[in-house]
């Protein structure tokens, strides 16, 4: 997978398929199961290290979590989300910091979110050679600081500055746009109005592709419980109790048995064993 083969798929009418991954098993589970596009979402700063919101999470944290991730994938495009405050700073920052998620992460492209404030970084990152993905509606790195976690395009003025935001950002280079929690009637004119996909994320039926937190699929961290996550499989649920079993085996000894252990030879189980006999006499 590749920008270009990502846009393709709009044109066709193919839905785009998009997780995010933080590590080397999960990206290689999902690249087998031929998912179109990998994120390495700056979720993973509560998922992976425990953070309260994804504000937290450093460059050397994302770059640690893309590099194990590129390792497993080899078919999806990855996608590296750029940290709070690794791009605010300064365009040479910006420029700098997405490098580094292409040159140390083994990234394909770069996350940014924001509104129209941020066309001026993503043209600047795509004239550097870097592809863009851009994101706007609910913005996790700030939202709490903000207005909360709420939908956005309620009204009339919201949904024309997130219309006029997505159109701010096409033109600005993007090759995509994550629509976070934004009503489902203003996703689908943004959908339709731009030439480039749309990956929706709480944002209803009319993007071109959709993507969820690995861990919210999977119920391996349910803390939280969006309205507009599916439960594929209880992992977490799963591995308690594959946990709880192993415990109640050791603790009853039916863990570990002859079939997980490795036994000597005869012959040389008879010479250990007269050895040992010599020990216990203290005649060695």
């Amino acid at each position: 997978m590749n920008v270009q083969k990502l846009s393709n798929m709009k044109a066709k009418s193919q839905k785009i398929s998009a997780i995010t991954a933080y590590d080397y098993s999960f990206a290689k589970i999902a690249d087998d199961a031929e998912i179109d596009v990998i994120l390495v979402g700056d979720s993973g700063a509560m998922v992976m290290f425990g953070y309260e919101t994804t504000s937290p999470a450093t460059m050397e944290e994302m770059l640690l979590m893309s590099k194990a991730v590129s390792r497993g994938s080899k078919k999806s495009l990855l996608v590296g989300d750029m940290p709070f405050m690794s791009y605010h700073t300064s365009i040479e920052d910006a420029i700098r910091n997405a490098g580094r998620f292409i040159k140390e992460g083994g990234m394909q492209a770069v996350k940014i979110e924001g509104n129209r404030t941020v066309a001026k970084t993503i043209s600047a990152i795509t004239k550097a050679g870097i592809p863009v993905m851009g994101h706007i509606g609910l913005q996790p790195q700030m939202a709490k600081s903000w207005d909360g976690y709420r939908v956005h395009g309620t009204n009339y003025l919201s949904a024309k500055q997130l219309i006029e935001d997505a159109h701010e950002l096409e033109q600005a280079g993007a090759f995509c746009i994550v629509l976070e929690m934004i009503t489902e009637e203003v996703s689908k004119i943004i959908s339709e109005s731009i030439r480039i996909p749309t990956i929706g994320i709480g944002s209803g039926r009319y993007c071109d592709g959709q993507i969820l937190v690995l861990h919210d699929l999977l119920n391996l961290n349910d803390s939280l419980h969006p309205k507009f996550v599916k439960q594929y499989a209880d992992l977490k649920k799963q591995s308690q109790k594959a946990l709880t079993n192993y415990k109640d085996d050791i603790s009853s000894n039916n863990f570990p048995t002859s079939a997980h252990s490795w036994s000597l030879e005869p012959s040389e189980l008879k010479k250990l064993q007269k050895y040992f006999g010599l020990i216990k006499k203290n005649k060695l």
